[in-house]
């Protein structure tokens, strides 16, 4: 799987404050990327990644954020990937204002949003 996350983890440094979600997009990429893992009897299975990997909006008091989820990280070489293995993008109002777990996090509290 660290075959189709290092794209990624190479493509965060191409990110800029204040880009265009459109923008950041493009620098990521959108091609989904195969990821190979072997199962429990010991065969090589493969299965997709979508980029960005995963999105939701975030409402909180005053303020709503954009978050694409983009794998960049592999804690497990399975065919599941967890929060641990995902880098959030957050935008606001269309434009990047950060990206990382730190990041969010730190925003979610000051405007006393919920991350699942």
């Amino acid at each position: 799987m660290q075959e189709a996350t290092a794209p990624n983890r190479t493509n965060l440094l191409k990110l800029s404050m204040g880009m265009s979600k459109a923008e950041a997009i493009t620098a990521m990429g959108t091609a989904p990327a195969t990821a190979y893992y072997r199962d429990n009897f010991g065969f090589q299975q493969s299965f997709t990644i979508n980029n960005p990997y995963r999105s939701e909006i975030l409402q909180g008091k005053d303020k709503t954020f954009e978050v694409l989820y983009y794998a960049t990280d592999v804690k497990k070489d399975d065919n599941a990937i967890t929060d641990d293995e995902l880098t959030p993008l957050v935008f606001d109002n269309g434009k990047l204002i950060g990206w990382g777990w730190s990041f969010l996090q730190d925003n979610a509290q000051k405007y006393e949003i919920r991350i699942r």
